[in-house]
């Protein structure tokens, strides 16, 4: 992890290798500059190298970013849209893994309160 951070910081990449959901490229989702199996050899040679035993595929890393994506704040309809899902119960699925801290329910009215006194 350190020798990533040093490399994104000394070298400020624009290009990653799984840069997104690809713009305008034939095969839909698939980036086609790089074959499925050679994607798939590269993230067992990778896990393998790391000392990994579990076995990890390359939807373990989707699903694992869109995990940690929810875990940190980002909203479950912005997670649809990055992750290219039609229906928001497939994304719904990532919420029984994720786990997210409670919030107090409180009113807004707490809050517009606050904001009228202080001015």
């Amino acid at each position: 992890m350190r020798v990533l951070k040093v490399y994104i910081e000394a070298e400020k990449p624009k290009t990653y290798l799984f840069n997104g959901q690809p713009q305008g490229i034939a095969g839909g989702d698939f980036d086609s500059r790089y074959s499925q199996r050679g994607v798939q050899w590269v993230v067992k040679q990778a896990s393998k190298s790391a000392g990994i035993t579990k076995d990890v595929c390359v939807h373990t890393l989707r699903h694992t970013f869109a995990t940690h994506l929810l875990e940190d704040g980002l909203d479950i309809i912005s997670l649809k849209n990055l992750l290219g899902h039609e229906s928001i119960e497939t994304t719904m699925e990532y919420l029984q893994i994720a786990q997210l801290d409670t919030i107090k329910a409180f009113s807004p009215l707490d809050t517009l309160f606050d904001k009228c006194s202080s001015k």
